[in-house]
């Protein structure tokens, strides 16, 4: 495919896409209800399809029995923690090794031309960022995703929360599961915001960010504290009444949809004239920025309602140099008067 149709690449070889992000038309005005409709199909196909089949495959084939989940044990927990750790390395490890070791498509559609394994450096482990976010994600980030689903489960198995059956509540839940994404993205947005204060993005998010070029190793790269918290969304189902296998499915969108943002490309070309969207491009600007998209696609809009939204457009950077500019202002201001009072 000729990603220049789609796009264009500056003198680096950078490739940004034509147009700008746009918000789901939930959020147009005025409200078009026939495009919302269109969008509908978008919205489940083919990405939170993807996490509703995986989460039933674990429901019926890797899940343990209810008697089983009342009684922790390290038997099952190492059981989930296996499935889980070989599933992103079939998953993740695809996308690594056909469109980052083979180069299936060489930089076309790439934002940032170079790949990391070509930029050694001291902020990561051995100065490899593959060799650090791949350790990083089997040995702190997946062992944390396993312990929510271990609690969850075990929570709901001795019947401490609410467990709606759906043959019951079947509208209820499949409503919950539509909501799922926006649950998953308001947490988001929130735990993220959180991280990026001073303090915490020092001691914490900054092992995430180290790779300003991230790739699919990078999706789950994180600090313990940031692993535990972003696949804590799952906690929200012992909260709101609710059932395990949507509790399993919230969890899938944090642990498997992850690598969303973080494919660096703008599609997955499987064949000359067929790709695969990534929707990457949003939280990609995010890695490049620091300070904009902290949440998902604009799902629930909330950096636009806020100020940080970028949409990868001229007017969204003029937008966030503006707010860069003022922020410089007030801290330049802000040291100024510290330093008056200290004469």
């Amino acid at each position: 495919m000729d990603d220049l149709e789609y796009g264009k690449r500056n003198k680096r070889g950078d490739w940004s896409p034509n147009g700008r992000v746009e918000l789901p038309p939930l959020w147009h005005k005025p409200t078009n209800f026939l495009k919302i409709l269109k969008w509908v199909p978008e919205y489940i196909w083919p990405w939170n399809a993807f996490h509703m089949a995986t989460t039933l495959l674990y429901w019926y084939f890797v899940i343990p029995s209810i008697e089983t989940m009342k009684t922790l044990s390290l038997g099952w927990a190492l059981w989930l923690y296996a499935v889980n750790a070989a599933a992103i390395f079939v998953f993740y490890g695809s996308v690594e090794l056909f469109y980052y070791a083979r180069r299936k498509q060489g930089s076309r559609f790439k934002y940032n031309a170079r790949f990391p394994s070509e930029h050694p450096s001291d902020v990561f482990w051995f100065k490899s960022q593959n060799i650090d976010n791949f350790l990083r994600s089997f040995f702190l980030s997946i062992p944390l995703w396993t312990l929510v689903e271990v609690l969850f489960l075990w929570v709901f198995a001795n019947g401490w929360v609410p467990w709606l059956s759906w043959s019951q509540h079947p509208i209820y839940l499949a409503v919950l599961v539509l909501v799922a994404p926006m649950i998953h993205e308001v947490h988001f947005f929130l735990i993220h915001r959180l991280i990026h204060t001073p303090l915490l993005y020092k001691w914490i998010h900054s092992v995430h960010h180290n790779s300003i070029n991230p790739s699919p190793w990078s999706s789950l790269s994180m600090h313990p504290i940031e692993g535990f918290l972003y696949h804590a969304v799952a906690f929200w189902h012992l909260v709101i009444p609710s059932n395990p296998i949507v509790a399993l499915f919230q969890l899938h969108i944090a642990g498997f949809g992850a690598v969303n943002g973080h494919i660096g490309f703008e599609k997955l070309e499987f064949t000359e004239d067929m790709a695969l969207d990534s929707h990457a491009y949003t939280h990609y600007l995010h890695h490049k920025y620091f300070e904009v998209n902290y949440g998902g696609d604009g799902l629930i809009p909330l950096d636009k309602w806020l100020g940080t939204w970028h949409d990868g457009s001229p007017e969204g950077e003029a937008i966030m140099n503006e707010r860069f500019k003022k922020k410089r202002a007030k801290m330049n201001a802000n040291a100024g008067t510290t330093a008056s009072n200290k004469l």
